[in-house]
């Protein structure tokens, strides 16, 4: 596994979320409340569009897209009888880090 660093801990707190770049990938982190930390790849899996417009209430993380809803505890879909679920990474605390196994990381894009 190659953890890479999203971010310091105190940018998400319990009930949030927090959209965040992992070279060219992005990483939805969500704290449900009552929950743990969670990781997600930063794009619905309905339309493959990104989270960047993502609300989230403490437990469901809704895509404004499509208005398609998601457990932030399992990343199962909550609004539609369908199996699309948000892609979960491996995440892990060290220190005041979290840090999030997204596979290989490529560098980000130089603005054009």
């Amino acid at each position: 596994m190659a953890f890479t660093f999203i971010c310091q801990t105190s940018a998400v707190s319990e009930g949030g979320m927090g959209l965040f770049q992992a070279g060219r990938k992005s990483v939805l982190l969500v704290w449900p409340m009552g929950g743990e930390l969670k990781a997600y790849r930063g794009r619905c899996p309905h339309a493959d569009m990104p989270l960047s417009e993502a609300t989230f209430n403490g437990q469901v993380v809704s895509c404004p897209h499509h208005q398609w809803g998601f457990d932030g505890a399992s990343g199962k879909c909550v609004t539609h009888l369908v199996r699309n679920t948000l892609h979960p990474y491996e995440l892990r605390v060290e220190g005041d880090e979290i840090q999030v196994d997204v596979g290989p990381v490529k560098a980000a894009r130089a603005p054009v």
